[in-house]
């Protein structure tokens, strides 16, 4: 990639976020009346369910954070994380500590899961509010939280939320991939914010990735499996165990790569190269382009009606991997990638007319009617985070670096 070449992406990468999709949400997600960011919007920004996803108010929190941290002359983006992170604090943790997944407009409880990335993304949102602001507080916050997270993964509190697990362990008992993954990159930001104590975050590092290469990695084809067996012996005629989600895959490999850069271990770094071919091959669709949602690695049906789906977020980490990728190695085929992936997905995902990306394409690329920009699951962070972290790394390649 050239300088010109680096030069017009940044451009572009920059229009995008803060001409398109940092408006969108600000303008029409941010609750002036109730506190943090409604999400539930369609293509036009207005809102069509009032319920409001803890996830998001997290996301946003940390979004709002890190734009304000590199532009401290808009205090807006400041006001909006504070306006997230107190609604987190003050309507979405239950009396047991773990965090609600829903609340409604009144800011009721609605819906808690078995799963703590409610909690995550808490915890990053507290940690970059402290880096951009260096209010401490925060900081003890998202310590405190991931000190707490750390123990149930490891089993070390039982039953905190007193919710059964979706399978009955005595008969099936497994592990989920995304548990460690997301654990990984909570550590790098973390880190990031708290460097004092690195070498507390590079020890969870890599017993985290250890849990990774160890129950899900397939080293002879380099794809990673959704589920595991906890006994580490998976029946290969169950479903579940033959699982891949690219997207889970190629944003995995652009977390484990960073840690082989934090690291200093190649190793590392070639595992995460091995893991983004590996998911591009088995998820790129070749007869429509883009990235499907789910594939059996034995090539079988799949029980996940959304399997063939186009969703925002899988492009998004693949662009960021592919262009880290190509940064530290100067490689060919990671360049190609990233302009095959942007291409695809700016012009099928991105919408100019009422700015933000539509969240769910069909197969053949066309977005589902009616559309929509946001969602429960959708909000301020997987589109706005790759701009982000493409425009800094756009930044270093048009420097030389």
């Amino acid at each position: 990639m050239d300088k010109k070449t680096a030069e017009k992406y940044l451009e572009k990468f920059e229009k995008e976020l803060y001409g398109s999709v940092e408006p969108f949400w600000t303008n029409y997600g941010m609750d002036k009346k109730h506190g943090g960011i409604t999400t539930c919007l369609d293509r036009y920004g207005k809102v069509y369910s009032t319920d409001k996803g803890v996830w998001q108010q997290g996301r946003a929190a940390y979004m709002y954070s890190l734009l304000y941290k590199k532009h401290k002359d808009r205090t807006n983006y400041r006001e909006a994380a504070l306006s997230c992170l107190n609604f987190l604090e003050k309507y979405c943790i239950s009396g047991d500590g773990r965090m609600y997944f829903t609340v409604t407009k009144e800011r009721l409880p609605l819906r808690k899961r078995r799963y703590y990335f409610s909690e995550t993304f808490y915890i990053i949102a507290c940690a970059e509010y402290y880096a951009a602001t260096g209010e401490k507080e925060y900081l003890d916050r998202a310590v405190k939280y991931y000190d707490f997270v750390l123990k149930i993964y490891r089993g070390e509190i039982a039953d905190p939320f007193y919710m059964p697990p979706k399978t009955i362990p005595e008969t099936r008992r497994t592990f989920s991939f995304g548990e460690p993954m997301i654990l990984l990159n909570v550590t790098h930001v973390l880190k990031n914010a708290d460097s004092a104590n690195a070498a507390r975050y590079n020890a969870e590092a890599k017993s985290l990735l250890n849990d990774i290469f160890g129950r899900f990695y397939h080293d002879d084809s380099g794809l990673i499996t959704e589920t595991a067996a906890a006994d580490g012996k998976p029946d290969m005629n169950v479903a579940a165990y033959r699982i891949v989600n690219p997207g889970h895959s190629l944003e995995a490999s652009w977390f484990i790569y960073n840690e082989s850069i934090y690291s200093g271990d190649k190793t590392i770094a070639e595992k995460a190269e091995k893991i983004f071919a590996a998911a591009l091959n088995i998820g790129w669709d070749k007869e429509y382009g883009g990235i499907f949602y789910f594939k059996d690695i034995e090539g079988k049906p799949i029980e996940a009606y959304e399997h063939d789906m186009k969703l925002w977020w899988p492009h998004n980490e693949a662009i960021i991997a592919s262009l880290l990728m190509y940064k530290n190695t100067g490689k060919k085929e990671y360049e190609d990638w990233f302009y095959k992936l942007c291409d695809y997905a700016f012009s099928a995902f991105s919408d100019p007319a009422y700015g933000e990306w539509f969240g769910y394409l069909r197969r053949d690329g066309k977005p589902t009617e009616p559309p929509c920009k946001g969602h429960t699951y959708k909000g301020f962070f997987h589109v706005a985070r790759m701009l982000d972290t493409c425009i800094e790394l756009l930044k270093d390649i048009t420097n030389g670096q």
